[in-house]
């Protein structure tokens, strides 16, 4: 549980969006007052049908924010500001059709306009019926919100008042008083402030002609989700991504390349840094003189592919030398004894630690939303459970935080 210390003196803008968990909003309102927070409210259209806008204003104390195109609003207190003056955006609840527009960066009300404008943390609570919000639509918009760095609570399972039963209930105010005071614990806890960090991620393509390439399988998601748990620890984090369907991660600079090589130069080009951690699936090999022709099918005998080998990206991140990162992290995909191969592999690459993990067939691995992963330092191997591969992105984050810290 949060220490909800945390939230006094804390301004929050809550949004309330037409749905008819909007009267729980009154309730976390008066919660939030209570621990000290200071809260405005902007009430879409839609919601004014759900709440008063009066007693959104007895509880607020403050003005009630509704029309994009109000003279008096925007001379006292213009959409812009109101989207800045806040520590947190919070949208409760958060429909199908304003997580919609979030997604498309639509600005066609005053809602979507603070949301589109605003450079604070947002964390939505979505309410909707449980096929709304299992829509394939509406599942691909929360993940792009997310991907930006939206946070979410809920929804939770239960009985709606559609009396359909799953998830689509919002989640009770003090469920989200939690989640707000997560939010602010979260940017107070920022232990690598002032580090820089690369981070390879991904495949990589090696052209065989202008129309074939040689890769594998690798999804980046282990990658991007590194990258952006070390972001949100306060890291400059440059990430070095080979072709991946993923969006980039919210608070990274992004490098796209294709070939080995080009990450390399990328790796390179983002020194000094304080941490390494090379996370790509680096194909060993290239073709040699790749044609810039496609080749052609003639009926003979298949062409010969000359291979030769692709720069180590790993052991060169880890020579000694003045631009060595202080922390240089790889990682080992295997398919059989997992923990031997991957202990030779640190000691003949140099780095400081390697993260070991298990990609035959039938694990899921590759391209999979969950690892089973060992990390490997001098001291000793931790292994850890299976977990999503987020979850394995954040503890390998704060692994890396302890290793500067001390703590």
């Amino acid at each position: 549980m949060a220490d909800h210390a945390i939230l006094a003196g804390k301004r929050v803008l809550l949004v309330i969006a037409g749905g008819i968990a909007a009267y729980k909003s009154l309730e976390l309102i008066r919660r939030l007052r209570e621990r000290g927070v200071t809260v405005r409210a902007v009430l879409t259209e839609a919601g004014a049908r759900f709440v008063t806008p009066l007693s959104v204003q007895a509880l607020t104390e403050d003005t009630v924010y509704r029309d994009l195109w109000s003279l008096t609003d925007e001379s006292e207190m213009g959409h812009i500001r109101l989207s800045r003056e806040a520590d947190l955006l919070v949208v409760a609840p958060a429909t199908a059709n304003l997580l919609a527009r979030m997604a498309a960066g639509m600005a066609d009300d005053l809602a979507a306009t603070v949301l589109l404008a605003t450079d604070k943390p947002v964390l939505v609570a979505p309410a909707m019926n449980v096929r709304m919000w299992q829509h394939a639509a509406t599942q691909a918009n929360m993940a792009l919100l997310e991907s930006r760095g939206v946070r979410r609570i809920g929804p939770n399972d239960g009985v709606m008042a559609c009396n359909e039963y799953g998830p689509g209930r919002m989640a009770e105010p003090m469920e989200i008083v939690e989640a707000i005071a997560g939010v602010f614990a979260a940017e107070s806890h920022r232990p690598l402030a002032g580090r820089r960090a690369i981070v390879t991620s991904g495949p990589t393509h090696e052209p065989i002609d202008p129309v074939r390439y040689i890769a594998n399988r690798s999804s980046g998601k282990q990658g991007h989700a590194i990258a952006a748990a070390l972001a949100a620890l306060g890291a400059e984090v440059t990430l070095v991504s080979g072709p991946t369907r993923l969006p980039d991660p919210a608070g990274c600079r992004v490098a796209h390349i294709e070939t080995a090589r080009e990450m390399l130069a990328a790796c390179e080009a983002a020194l000094p840094a304080d941490i390494a951690v090379c996370a790509a699936a680096v194909a060993d090999w290239r073709v040699d003189g790749a044609g810039d022709r496609k080749l052609k099918k003639d009926g003979g005998a298949p062409p010969a592919l000359a291979l030769t080998e692709n720069p180590d990206i790993l052991a060169t991140l880890s020579r000694p030398g003045e631009r060595r990162p202080a922390l240089v992290v790889g990682f080992a995909a295997e398919t059989g004894d997992v923990l031997a191969y991957a202990t030779a592999k640190r000691a003949r690459k140099g780095c400081d630690w390697i993260v070991a993990n298990d990609v035959s067939p039938g694990t899921g691995t590759f391209g999979g939303s969950d690892n089973t992963v060992h990390l490997i330092r001098a001291d000793g191997v931790e292994s850890w459970p299976t977990m999503p591969k987020d979850a394995v992105a954040t503890r390998l984050a704060e692994a890396v935080a302890e290793y500067f810290t001390g703590k």
